[in-house]
């Protein structure tokens, strides 16, 4: 039985658009592997005439010819033509395309950069195939999808072959927050939003992960089962991430999360640790991630004039990534063997420094919710991001964890704090501190908001210090 379908409401109804048109449409939908790109495009297609073909997995002995007799396999299935054999691209989608000649057809082609990366011809023919074939369908609807975002994007969006041709380019992020929570409606109504941050430290808002929860079992039970026992769902997730997108320079890239994991850094520091000079070749890797949905990279901005600075560091935006970092990839000999054992969560290493850094990823990653219960309009902000300001002669340096700019000469330094207990008044003091420190235009207000998850003392309510305190039980619901 298929699980049910969750979220994505915004990114349907921009697939509803398509159906509107009087020409057909080529799409392009990329986004980190597990993020449900695939299940997306089914649900929108649930309801026509839909083909979906996808490429083989990079592995050993996977040639061009491979790829080509797996989508003459699936064309065949699709076709009720068992059997079919071409050794020409062009010949498999002039056979596809006299198929698909009338009435509204949705095509997918999933992992695209598998299925043609090893054929110089495969995008060429691809091209002539949608210009003189497939586009004279005015009720077609193509999808070209993959988890390698940096292939399709050289090769697809930033070529001159498809220029001009694609109707759409859709970028999946990580479900919100309110999404998530959809998870656990039906058998974890009484779950609390602490127990929530828990299994979400883990999981983000990838939607796999969040599907191989049991909601009937604690946090801790389900963390044990995925992350901990030798045949866990997430416990060579990593490597089969990176060995299908990265292939050769996997280890490359492993070594640059590696060391964001350890926490945000600049290009110049990463290059120290990596031990790659500042080079394009260290900004086309770090791109690379970005487009993946594994880092951010956030810049800083002048809040006297509201402009971008040259200033940006990268973030491990990836809530799994640093899980599997910190705390499976250490204990991977142990839990092979069956021998792993941690009593409790909180009884992992630097368990409340991690947590605090994978709740300040999920506020992050949920910025528009922030911002929506502080009741700012987008049309509002000037500019929002994790902020930094370096220390000079002039000014000290100051980090502040969430920055909103309005254009109403006002700021929002938002405080992200993760504790175990209540937060007591000692918070208000290090904010002061962060406060003091950034330099602000004399005709700028400030407005501290501080984002929590197991509630303050009644003396920092009784201090109105904070224009709003924010409970991560807001963000998961409407």
């Amino acid at each position: 039985m298929a699980s049910v379908f969750i979220g994505r409401k915004e990114e349907l109804q921009i697939f509803q658009q398509l159906l509107n048109k009087r020409s057909a449409s080529l799409v392009i939908v990329k986004g980190r592997r597990r993020i449900g790109k695939s299940r997306l495009i089914k649900e929108f297609a649930k309801d026509f005439q839909f083909y979906t073909f996808s490429g083989l997995p990079p592995t050993a002995g996977i040639t061009a010819q491979s790829q080509r007799d797996e989508f003459s396999r699936q064309l065949g299935e699709n076709l009720g033509m068992p059997g079919i054999k071409m050794q020409d691209w062009g010949d498999l989608f002039t056979l596809l395309a006299k198929q698909v000649q009338k009435n509204r057809v949705i095509i997918l082609f999933d992992e695209i950069s598998w299925m043609g990366s090893s054929d110089p011809t495969f995008l060429g023919k691809l091209k002539n195939a949608w210009d003189m074939k497939l586009s004279q369908n005015p009720k077609l609807i193509l999808i070209l999808c993959g988890s390698v975002s940096s292939w399709i994007e050289k090769n697809i969006i930033n070529s001159t072959g498809f220029l001009g041709r694609p109707s759409m380019y859709l970028t999946l992020d990580e479900l919100p927050l309110v999404d998530c929570n959809q998870f656990w409606k039906k058998k974890g109504r009484g779950v609390s939003a602490y127990e929530k941050l828990k299994i979400l430290s883990v999981t983000g808002g990838i939607p796999r992960y969040l599907e191989l929860i049991d909601p009937k079992h604690s946090a801790e039970e389900n963390i044990k089962q995925l992350c901990f026992v030798k045949y866990g769902a997430l416990v060579n997730e990593f490597e089969h991430i990176f060995t299908d997108i990265f292939l050769n320079r996997t280890e490359l890239y492993k070594n640059i999360i590696e060391q964001l994991a350890m926490g945000d850094a600049d290009q110049e520091t990463l290059a120290a640790r990596v031990g790659l000079a500042r080079s394009g070749m260290l900004s086309e890797y770090l791109n690379d991630l970005v487009l993946c949905g594994f880092i951010s990279r956030n810049f800083t901005w002048h809040i006297n004039t509201g402009k971008i600075s040259k200033l940006s560091s990268y973030r491990l935006c990836d809530n799994y990534l640093r899980f599997y970092l910190k705390y499976i990839l250490p204990n991977k000999a142990k839990i092979e063997k069956g021998i792993f054992t941690a009593r409790t969560l909180t009884a992992l290493p630097g368990w409340d420094t991690i947590m605090g850094l994978q709740f300040e990823n999920l506020v992050l990653n949920n910025h528009r919710g922030i911002t929506k219960i502080l009741g700012i309009h987008p049309e509002d902000i000037v500019f929002h991001n994790p902020f930094f300001q370096r220390g000079t002669n002039r000014q000290l340096g100051c980090q502040i964890d969430f920055l909103i700019q309005t254009r109403f000469h006002s700021v929002y330094v938002c405080e992200i704090k993760f504790s175990r207990h209540k937060i007591g008044v000692d918070i208000i003091k290090e904010v002061e501190e962060k406060i003091a420190r950034l330099k602000l235009p004399r005709h700028f207000s400030y407005r501290p908001v501080l984002i929590h998850v197991n509630g303050v003392h009644e003396d920092v309510i009784d201090s109105g210090y904070f224009s709003e305190l924010i409970d991560f039980s807001q963000l998961l619901e409407e």
